[in-house]
């Protein structure tokens, strides 16, 4: 129940490396030895893990066009907001004058 479980590495080639270890058998071939050059062969360059992403003119359109049109609907949500705030911070100055005049007018009429 509390083993961790290993799962089986998918590479983007499409294939897997099993858990268990491969075995290498030894082709024959003497090694040869510190003294005499010999020249290995240079890796192989690594192929890129993912492909690159290709934009038609279409699609590269349509990113904008997406783009702006979202920054547009924040803006347009923002604005609203602090409009919405602006008319609440008016109100409520006119509603304090009101009640300011009215407690200056009661206190002079007593």
């Amino acid at each position: 129940m509390f083993t961790p479980k290993i799962p089986v590495n998918d590479q983007p080639t499409g294939r897997t490396i099993p858990l268990a270890g491969t075995v290498v058998e030894d082709h024959g071939h003497a090694k040869p030895a510190c003294w005499c050059t010999h020249h290995t062969a240079e890796p192989a360059p690594a192929a890129p893990g993912r492909p690159t992403v290709q934009l038609t003119p279409g699609a590269l359109l349509l990113a904008v066009g997406g783009g702006t049109a979202a920054v547009l609907v924040v803006g347009a949500v923002l604005v609203s907001m602090l409009l919405a705030v602006a008319i609440t911070a008016g109100s409520l100055a006119i509603v304090a004058l009101v009640v300011r005049s009215l407690m200056n007018n009661e206190t002079k009429h007593h």
